[in-house]
């Protein structure tokens, strides 16, 4: 049994609450459990809890045995000063506080329905896809759906975090903040480390003063990846390095290092240069880029915005000096559907909570229910359970649900695992 079990059941109340008594024999009353602490100190803030004739107001501490408090060294830490009721699954010695006055304490063994006792077990033993699957087709399909609401929320709270940090390093100048986090982002996870090293070390500013030129913008780019240096046999390659080396020397750039680069086990069409040279395409046609998304009315103005094709050479190559057979490479709907999850939604999302324009939240939400889901194992592992989205908002739903709370064992936080430890 872990700690957080106890912080469950007291926030629940899911446990014999009837003719409650501390451990020294005093009639106690819960009033109101507190605020549950994820952070440090005591884990409930602000209870109120009546201990004989007396009501106190303070903070709650928890524990699996008493004496946790002394190993933890509460006894010694003045944040625990406050503390006014010890809970505790069984009292194996009574705890004081610096002040050497006796700590009430309540224990809760024996008070545990077994029930709720034996499914918890059940769910911190299970191994499955997901802890709960042998409940899962049990639990209400009211609760599944407005759980994955509030999933939806908190993923786009996570992404917009990352947005304001990027914000921050960029003074607050959102054009340069939407490049950069646009720049990761096509990169997928295999180059997103090295999309967005690129995009710091090459200002938007940069770019804009040679976006109207096609071969500069690509020599830019290409070369501040590293990928222009050596001997070329093919034209093209050989034009971006020299308008690279006067680009570099004018504004004195450092350029990456190539093995920063990823190609191993990638189809030949999400190689980093074919993803460059998208990129490429996309800055030389759109000229302040965030605005015009702000501006876009629907989805469809948003797919052709960015599916573009990139650059003659590009249709007869996935690398420089390796001819290939000719086709198109241009980014495509479902590469544009990524861009608009894990970009221009929580962009949107942000821009709205920080501007106070309500209506750009509920476009980031409305788009997402506008594509189609997303197609993937965590995806896939619910359909299989009979969980079938419908669009990408639901999907993105479910692979919060997934990677944040099944993978960690975050029973207890979620409202399908309370509704099984009823």
């Amino acid at each position: 049994m872990r700690e957080s079990f106890l912080h469950f059941l007291w926030r629940w109340r899911r446990f014999d609450a009837q003719t409650l008594r501390t451990t020294d024999g005093q009639s106690l009353e819960i009033l109101h459990p507190g605020e549950w602490n994820g952070h440090a100190g005591p884990d409930f803030f602000n209870a109120r809890v009546r201990i004989g004739d007396t009501i106190w107001a303070g903070n709650v501490e928890m524990h699996l045995r008493a004496s946790e408090w002394m190993l933890h060294r509460h006894s010694t830490d003045a944040a625990y000063n406050n503390v006014v009721l010890h809970v505790v699954l069984e009292e194996d010695q009574p705890v004081a506080r610096a002040s050497g006055e006796r700590i009430p304490c309540l224990e809760l063994k024996g008070r545990i329905p077994p029930k709720i006792l034996e499914n918890y077990q059940r769910l911190e033993h299970e191994r499955a896809w997901i802890p709960c699957r042998q409940f899962f087709k049990d639990i209400p399909g009211i609760v599944r759906l407005n759980w994955l609401d509030r999933l939806l929320v908190e993923r786009l709270e996570q992404k917009t975090a990352a947005v304001a940090e990027i914000l921050a390093a960029t003074g607050n100048h959102w054009e340069e903040a939407f490049y950069r986090l646009l720049a990761r982002n096509f990169g997928l996870k295999v180059n997103a480390e090295p999309f967005e090293t690129l995009a710091r070390s090459l200002p938007l500013l940069i770019l804009a003063k040679h976006k109207n030129d096609v071969k500069q913008t690509e020599a830019l780019l290409f070369g501040q990846a590293g990928m222009l240096d050596g001997a070329f046999k093919d034209e093209w390659p050989k034009a971006l390095a020299q308008e690279y080396r006067f680009l570099k020397h004018k504004y004195d750039l450092m350029p990456m290092a190539f093995s920063q680069w990823k190609f191993l086990r990638l189809r030949p069409a999400n190689f980093p240069t074919v993803r460059l040279a998208q990129f490429v395409a996309l800055v030389h046609q759109s000229a302040h880029l965030f605005s015009k998304i702000l501006e876009a009315k629907n989805l469809r103005e948003l797919e052709n915005l960015f599916d573009v094709q990139p650059g003659e050479y590009w249709l007869t190559h996935f690398q420089f000096d390796k001819p290939s057979v000719r086709r198109p490479k241009n980014t495509g709907r479902d590469f544009v559907h990524l861009l608009i999850i894990n970009t221009i939604a929580p962009f949107l999302f942000h821009y709205g909570k920080m501007r106070e324009l309500e209506a750009f939240q509920k476009r980031a939400l409305s788009l997402l229910e506008e594509l189609p889901p997303e197609a993937n194992a965590i995806v896939d592992g619910w359909a299989e359970l009979g969980v079938q989205a419908r669009h990408a908002y639901q999907t993105q739903a479910l692979i919060h649900l997934k990677t944040r709370y099944c993978d960690a064992k975050r029973c207890l936080e979620c409202a399908m695992g309370n509704a099984i430890l009823k």
